[in-house]
């Protein structure tokens, strides 16, 4: 796995692979999050409902080996990681991933309600936010006061009264929001996109330093040598190269 012969992905494809990961998180691997992406019609992929995800397909015409180089660079780029379920590798989101991933799942959820407000729909069931991820949440209310739309109370309201009690009180304060309009802060409306977009940079993999704990001295953990040890669920090396050889060398003897 060669960070170098892969190609930078575009904003799009970045996000598109993250919202298909979403339904799988800790869940499946990158095998089964190719499928996704491919619009595989495999029995497993129909049986989870994985062909709802709306990244189903995106990359229907490349092959499963070039989505999965796709995958592994979005883990080189720090978008999402490996974690191991006994000996079954899972895909999870990193911070980074995860901050974009709920960036755009919380814009999803706002268009969700503005067509019911153009369906007319005045009692959608609520149940469906209950549960889901505080933070993802928090940052919803957050982006439904910035609409100023008052439209919007009555379902606050359904969804205050299924809701536990802390989220009830954030769930009324941005109904008390849009009932004053109260004017925004539009400095923390910059911020976050400004988060968001230095997210979507991505963190290029790099050689790392590390200090021997045999000798002291510092040395290098090449990007080749940590895609191996990850793949292999190794530890971080704790001596060098020299020192490694070295009690190698007094064992065998």
């Amino acid at each position: 796995m060669k960070t170098e012969e892969k190609t930078s992905l575009s904003t799009e494809e970045i996000k598109a692979i993250l919202r298909a990961a979403d339904e799988i998180i800790a869940e499946g691997g990158r095998t089964l999050l190719a499928k996704i992406l491919k619009g595989s019609r495999e029995k497993k992929v129909l049986q989870l409902k994985l062909d709802g995800n709306p990244s189903y397909g995106y990359f229907k015409s490349e092959t499963i080996e070039n989505i999965m180089k796709k995958i592994d660079w979005m883990i080189d780029y720090d978008f999402l990681d490996i974690h191991y379920r006994g000996k079954l590798p899972m895909i999870v989101f990193t911070d980074r991933g995860w901050e974009i991933e709920s960036d755009q799942r919380t814009d999803e959820l706002l268009i969700e309600w503005r067509e019911w407000l153009k369906q007319d729909k005045t009692s959608p069931d609520m149940s469906y936010l209950k549960d889901r991820n505080r933070s993802m949440i928090l940052l919803f209310l957050e982006k439904v006061k910035e609409t100023r739309d008052r439209n919007f109370i009555p379902y606050l309201k359904l969804w205050k009264d299924i809701e536990y009690k802390k989220l009830k009180v954030a769930i009324n304060q941005t109904i008390t929001s849009l009932e004053l309009e109260e004017s925004l802060d539009e400095q923390i409306i910059e911020e976050r996109e400004r988060s968001i977009d230095e997210a979507l940079k991505g963190a290029p993999p790099e050689d790392l330093l590390l200090k021997c704990w045999e000798c002291g001295d510092r040395f290098t953990f090449s990007i080749g040598e940590q895609q191996f040890y990850k793949q292999r669920r190794f530890e971080l090396p704790k001596r060098c190269t020299s020192c490694r050889e070295q009690r190698y060398e007094e064992y065998i003897m």
